[in-house]
Order: C-alpha cells, then sequence, then structure tokens
C-alpha cells in the first residue's frame, strides 16, 4: 500500500510538471502593451515561486522512497527509477521557468530604461527650445548676443551618449518583438523633434556667430574712429591754443 501510494504520488507530481511546463512555458505570449509585458513579468515570478515551493514535495517523496527501498528492495527499486525520471523532469523544469523569468525581468528593466533615457532627452530637448526661442527678440546689443550665443552653444554641447542607448534598447526591444508598434511610434517622434530642434538650434547659432561678429567688427570700426576723432581734437585744440593761422595750418586740418 506504502508502494501503491508513492506510485500515485509520483504520477501527480508528473503531471503538475507537465501541466506547469504547458501554461508558463509553452504559450505563445505577444507583448504589444506595457501592461501586457508586466502581467507577464509577475506571472512568471509567481511560477517560479510555485514551482520552487514543490521542492519540499520531492524531498518528501525522495526520502519515502529511499525509506521504502530499505524495507521493500524490489518496490523501492522499481519507485526509484520513476523517482529519478520525476527529479531530472523538476530540475529541468525549474531551471526553464527560472531562466524565462530573467528574461522577462530584464526585457522590463530594457523597457524601463527606455522610457528614463527618453524623459532626459525630452527634457534637454525642451530646454533646447527654449533656448532658441529666447534668441528670437534680442536687443541690439553686443553683450545680449554673446551671451544668447554661449547659452545656445552650452545646451548644444550635450553628449550623445543617451540617444546611443535609446536606439541600442529600442533596437532590442523591437528586434525581439516586444512593445514594437509603440517603441517604434515613440523613437520616430522623438527622432522627428530632435532633428528639426537641432538643425533649428545650429542654423540660429551660426546667424547669431555672424551677427556677433559684424557688431564686434562695427564696435571696433568706432572705437578707431572715436579714437581718430579724439586726437584730430587734441590737435585743433592746440592749434587754437597756440593761436595759428588756418592757412598756416596743415591742408588735412584745415
Amino acid at each position: 500500500e506504502k508502494a501503491v501510494n508513492l506510485k500515485k504520488d509520483l504520477a501527480e507530481m508528473q503531471e503538475w510538471m507537465t501541466q506547469a511546463e504547458e501554461e508558463y512555458l509553452e504559450k505563445d505570449f505577444e507583448y504589444k502593451s506595457p501592461e501586457e509585458l508586466e502581467n507577464a513579468v509577475e506571472e512568471m515570478k509567481r511560477a517560479k515561486e510555485d514551482v520552487l515551493q514543490k521542492e519540499v514535495r520531492v524531498k518528501i517523496l525522495k526520502d519515502n522512497i529511499k525509506m521504502l527501498a530499505t524495507k521493500v528492495p524490489s518496490s523501492g527499486q522499481e519507485l526509484a527509477t520513476e523517482l529519478n525520471v520525476v527529479l531530472e523532469n523538476y530540475q529541468l523544469l525549474c531551471n526553464r521557468i527560472r531562466g524565462k523569468c530573467h528574461t522577462l525581468e530584464e526585457v522590463w528593466s530594457c523597457w524601463i530604461e527606455l522610457l528614463q533615457y527618453l524623459d532626459l532627452e525630452t527634457a534637454w530637448l525642451n530646454n533646447l527650445e527654449e533656448r532658441v526661442q529666447m534668441t528670437g527678440n534680442l536687443p541690439d546689443k553686443l553683450d545680449a548676443v554673446s551671451d544668447a550665443l554661449e547659452s545656445l552653444e552650452s545646451v548644444l554641447r550635450h553628449p550623445a551618449d543617451n540617444r546611443t542607448q535609446i536606439r541600442e534598447l529600442g533596437q532590442t526591444l523591437i528586434d525581439g518583438g516586444i512593445l514594437d508598434d509603440i517603441i517604434s511610434e515613440k523613437l520616430e517622434a522623438f527622432n522627428a523633434r530632435y532633428e528639426e530642434l537641432s538643425h533649428l538650434a545650429v542654423s540660429r547659432q551660426i546667424t547669431l556667430e555672424q551677427q556677433l561678429q559684424t557688431m564686434q567688427e562695427t564696435d571696433h570700426m568706432l572705437q578707431v574712429l572715436q579714437e581718430s576723432l579724439g586726437d584730430l581734437d587734441r590737435q585743433l585744440t592746440s592749434y587754437l591754443t597756440d593761436r595759428i593761422d588756418a592757412f598756416q595750418m596743415p591742408q588735412e586740418a584745415q
């Protein structure tokens, strides 16, 4: 009777493992929304816990069969053979479920990381757009143009590392057929805005550089002219002070 019960327990354990494999490993999942992916991750976590909890039952079966084998070697040997099959299948099931759980957790982490990088770069694009708009109505002053140009250039020096991460993370998920529609839409919108703002900012930068150069050249010319007029004023003043007749002055002074 003991052997019959143990044989029945082994059969039930094998049946449970077959059902677990069908439910958790053989279903075709399509992750088309973050909610579906998140639910799949949670389901696989529960599956892993469920399978690992059966380890206690497997150990009890193993101990009981060993004990039976010492008392009834013939029955114990037959059950030991069946037990080895169950143990091998159980270990395989544990490894596969652990592997799938780890993979889904990595995919979810990849999705969250992608969103974080998109948030960072979107904040940078917002800042860039704001700086470009601030250069639209500048006072016609050298300092104002210089400060605006420096401010715009400081934003444009933003490193490309985050955009590289966005491209690689997005491509990894798309290649796996995971959230591909959503990610493609997000990346397309981000890239379009990035290209538009980058070109606008660089164009505005060139305009400001040209404007600044013209203002600097004009300022220099005015400075030279002012100095020349100052010299002439001092020279004429000295002529007047010395009461020199106009016809005695050099032609340019006349």
